[in-house]
């Protein structure tokens, strides 16, 4: 498919033929990252891995895009083998980003202590390959969820960690929201679809309107928090054009959750910001967060048993009493005989003949469970489930600890975390190469703060200085 399709649109009442509206998107980015670059950021280019990891996860895959810019490639054989294309290229991702790890003399034995429950979470998920019935694929697609946690030590190895973080994700926006609103008002057999489930849908960057949804309450919750760090600071023309930029990004952030109409998404980005703004009032006793979080479950699941609010929710947002048929799914997922303790292996339910079993359901088959936890539960059985619950449990021990070291990175933590967990309840988010479960690993994972040796060479061995590395500690 060419990118060139002739097209005119009305923009704020201009009409704009598809190729000046393309002209225009791509002297907006390059801007936008002349701009930021000329900041000079405290930050390395080996950003740039994570950034090209998250842009992809927020878009498309690397044979699509090359389909659609001219240069076709053979597509997937098969759902079980893939491109072999993206494969190698996603392959060659990762081993560059462990590259940079060894450079950076990232310590093994700091990641499994500092992160336990992700490394159970993995090693399990490795070891339920054993089972699978296609374990050829289950390992290539743990060998890609494996860039999750590398990419994301990329961004928390950096000399200052919560500059990356501000970095990647603004460089992400620069890229998703002006494609997206191009394609969408401009090239809409890119930016638009069908889906089984709702017929037409708007897609923009990505390949369904779901992912969009997600794609805007990533990029919608990172620019709210950043509003907050930004209106604290001092005034200056800094503080001003950055103001800008958040409510210019806002606003087309806005505009692709209303074209998305991803209900899950928006509710679960206004559940992040309230978080984040009840975590900030003063009187707020920050000791008591865990105590806050468990009354705030205990009384929605009392809520939910007595009044059914997820049905009412549900119905006021105009997606019916069965959740837009997510309800019949998963009762049909939950009759079939599946291996309650282990699962059917990594990433291996939906290959094969066993989705075939839900025919009848509805007109077409289903990929997906739509509910993140049961995904986990027909992949790695309530043990996997079990594993997951932990993980979330042990990442939140972690953000209540850094509430205290440094609150605004905790608060930032602490709003994803609660937003991913209700996301996964009728969103299936916790799949390989999900942008979701890419920014979990980046909230979830630890590591000791980077110290830069300064001290001089001894005789005959050079200094980290002069060698540009850089030499990791623990914060003393």
């Amino acid at each position: 498919m060419n990118l060139v399709e002739p097209r005119v649109a009305s923009l704020f009442g201009l009409q704009l033929s598809s190729s000046l509206a393309l002209f225009l998107t791509v002297g907006l980015i390059a801007w936008l990252f002349r701009r930021d670059i000329r900041e000079k950021p405290d930050i390395s280019g080996a950003l740039w891995l994570p950034l090209l990891w998250l842009i992809l996860g927020c878009s498309r895959s690397v044979s699509e895009w090359l389909n659609i810019f001219g240069l076709p490639v053979s597509g997937a054989a098969s759902v079980e083998e893939g491109s072999p294309l993206d494969a190698w290229f996603y392959f060659g991702m990762i081993a560059a980003g462990s590259c940079v790890l060894i450079k950076r003399q990232v310590r093994l034995s700091e990641i499994i202590s500092n992160n336990g429950w992700l490394i159970v979470f993995l090693l399990f998920c490795f070891i339920s390959i054993a089972w699978s019935d296609f374990p050829l694929v289950a390992f290539k697609r743990w060998i890609k969820i494996l860039g999750h946690p590398i990419m994301a030590l990329i961004v928390l190895t950096e000399l200052d960690p919560e500059e990356a973080l501000t970095r990647l994700m603004k460089r992400c926006a620069y890229v998703v929201v002006p494609v997206s609103i191009l394609f969408i008002k401009y090239y809409p057999l890119l930016g638009r679809g069908f889906s089984p489930w709702g017929g037409a849908e708007t897609t923009g960057i990505t390949t369904n309107k779901n992912i969009l949804g997600a794609v805007c309450m990533i990029l919608g919750y990172f620019f709210f928090w950043y509003l907050v760090q930004t209106w604290k600071s001092e005034r200056s023309r800094w503080r001003r054009n950055e103001l800008w930029l958040i409510a210019g990004f806002s606003i087309g952030i806005w505009w692709l959750f209303t074209e998305a109409h991803s209900a899950t998404s928006v509710t679960c980005f206004f559940v992040g910001i309230l978080v984040v703004v009840f975590v900030g009032i003063r009187f707020i006793n920050k000791n008591l967060i865990g105590a806050y979080m468990l009354a705030a479950l205990v009384l929605l699941g009392i809520a939910e048993a007595t009044f059914g609010i997820s049905t009412q929710f549900s119905e006021n947002l105009g997606r019916g009493s069965e959740l837009s048929g997510r309800t019949v799914l998963w009762k049909g997922l939950l009759e079939l005989q599946t291996n309650p303790i282990l699962g059917t292996g990594f990433e291996s339910f939906w290959l094969g003949e066993r989705p075939r079993q839900l025919e009848g359901i509805f007109f077409f088959i289903p990929n997906e469970a739509h509910n993140g936890y049961l995904e986990t539960y027909l992949n790695l059985g309530l043990v996997g489930v079990l594993l997951l619950i932990g993980l979330f449990v042990a990442t939140f021990r972690k953000i209540r600890l850094e509430l205290f070291r440094n609150f605004e990175w905790g608060r930032y933590r602490l709003g994803f975390l609660v937003a991913l967990i209700l996301y996964n309840w009728t969103e299936a988010a916790f799949k390989t190469l999900s942008p979701l479960w890419f920014v979990f690993y980046l909230i979830a994972t630890d590591y000791p703060r980077i110290h830069v040796a300064t001290a001089e060479a001894s005789v005959g061995v050079e200094s980290p200085e002069e060698s540009g590395e850089l030499l990791y500690a623990k914060e003393q």
